[in-house]
């Protein structure tokens, strides 16, 4: 940059600008070798100031009262002048009482742009907390994105004389290294992944690792971490540890299947024992009805044939005495000694009439009883349903046994049935035939 052409006040004047393409942070010097003599520091009153759409001009400067710093966010262009540039009064009028050329320091900020590093963190032992006998070895390559938002946090934590982009970027990788490790190694005991399963889990550790390394960027450098890309988690696969983790995992596993499966064909056996005897109690109900049923009409037929019977010698009884009344009445002999008797033929037969109804009543009686007795309400229907709780699929039960369920809690409204004719699986509270099973709740007795 051109400095003044003479040290007069006809010289010429300085463009403060930063023309740099690719930076974080650069201190304008308008002469001479850094940190030499005053003259960096040197501006000239009139000269212009030309600050760019994403850049931050930051004017250092000292007073009485210590250093004070002044911000100008671009874009701005203008000349310093105390008229359009009020910021800088204080430094023209007070500190060198008008007189130019006064000194401040002027730094300039890139804001819009993104700084990218890539991490290579070489191999550090990770633990499975099952197996803590085993040390797997683990690398972790990626990049790593940042920008300056907060710059006043930004200066706090920086110094910008001598600020080397080269140096903070070693900086920020030495912290991005140790931040890394340090999550990835707790990773299997805090957040549950197994070690040999790191590899599969990439995208859930990079969030996990970026929502550490963010505020802790932002609180270390005073930096934006804008993002954070693990390209990939590496396992020695040669290390002794991998191959006894994985041996040990393997048997586990084995065990682990092994077990399940038996526990799932017990259940199977258990399930279609509680089937077979759940349909030979259904078959003995039904036989026992069918001979109960059977039983009743056979006595209705016998009480019916009884009643004929009855009613039959009755008749003939009554023939009988007619009969024997018509011979006395025609062979005997004096006195009317020979004529039939009315009122013995008329008692002859009421008594037979009388008997009659009798026997007939209590036929009648038994009969009525019998049909009232076929006219009992048949018994629950049998159904025969599937259930399915938790995916696992047991049944058919019948009424009985689905009462049961409802009861001890084993079965609701939401649980999944099945019978021989349903299209597919249903609610059991959106099913007519079994909404008895969930009748309503009695309310709690009244208090005493």
């Amino acid at each position: 940059m051109a400095l003044f052409g003479k040290k007069s006040e006809g010289g010429l004047m300085d463009v403060i600008r930063c023309d740099e393409h690719e930076y974080l942070v650069w201190k304008w010097r308008p002469s001479g070798e850094a940190n030499s003599t005053k003259k960096e520091n040197s501006i000239r009153y009139g000269s212009s100031l030309r600050v760019k759409d994403g850049e931050l001009a930051v004017f250092v400067y000292k007073q009485k009262d210590g250093e004070n710093q002044d911000f100008i966010i671009g874009p701005h262009d203008q000349t310093i002048k105390t008229a359009n540039f009020p910021i800088l009064t204080s430094i023209v009028g007070t500190a060198f009482g008008g007189a130019s050329p006064f000194q401040a320091e002027i730094y300039f900020i890139n804001l819009s742009g993104n700084v990218q590093i890539k991490f290579g963190i070489p191999y550090f032992d990770v633990f499975d907390p099952r197996f803590l006998d085993f040390a797997v070895p683990m690398a972790v390559r990626g990049t790593i994105t940042f920008n300056i938002t907060d710059f006043k946090g930004f200066i706090k934590l920086n110094r910008l004389i001598n600020f080397e982009l080269d140096d903070f970027k070693k900086q920020i990788k030495d912290a991005v290294t140790k931040y890394i490790k340090g999550v990835v190694t707790n990773i299997p005991a805090d957040n549950g992944i197994p070690v040999l399963q790191m590899e599969r889990k990439i995208l859930e550790i990079n969030d996990l690792v970026a929502k550490y390394l963010g505020s802790r960027l932002e609180t270390d450098f005073g930096v934006n971490m804008k993002g954070l890309d693990i390209a990939a988690l590496e396992v020695d696969k040669e290390a002794e540890g991998y191959a006894e983790l994985r041996k040990v995992t393997a048997e586990q596993t084995t065990k682990t299947v092994g077990a399940q499966t038996d526990v799932n064909i017990k259940n199977l056996a258990d399930t279609q024992d509680i089937n077979a005897k759940n349909m030979e109690e259904t078959l003995r109900i039904q036989r026992e009805e069918a001979q109960r049923a059977q039983k009743l009409q056979t006595e209705a037929q016998n009480i019916s044939a009884h009643q004929l019977n009855q009613q039959t010698e009755v008749a003939k009884t009554a023939a009988e005495s007619m009969g024997k009344m018509g011979a006395g009445g025609s062979g005997g002999s004096g006195g009317g000694g020979g004529m039939m008797d009315p009122g013995s033929m008329m008692a002859s037969m009421a008594m037979g009439g009388a008997v009659g109804s009798g026997m007939a009543g209590a036929v009648g009686g038994m009969m009525q009883g019998m049909n009232e007795q076929k006219q009992t309400p048949p018994p629950p229907p049998q159904v025969q349903y599937n259930i399915s709780v938790n995916g696992q699929q047991s049944g058919p039960f019948g009424w009985q046994q689905l009462q049961q369920m409802v009861q001890s809690g084993q079965i609701a409204k939401d649980t999944y049935v099945w019978k021989q004719g349903m299209a597919n699986w249903e609610l059991a509270g959106n099913v007519q035939e079994l909404s008895s099973l969930f009748g309503a709740v009695p309310p709690p007795p009244p208090m005493p």
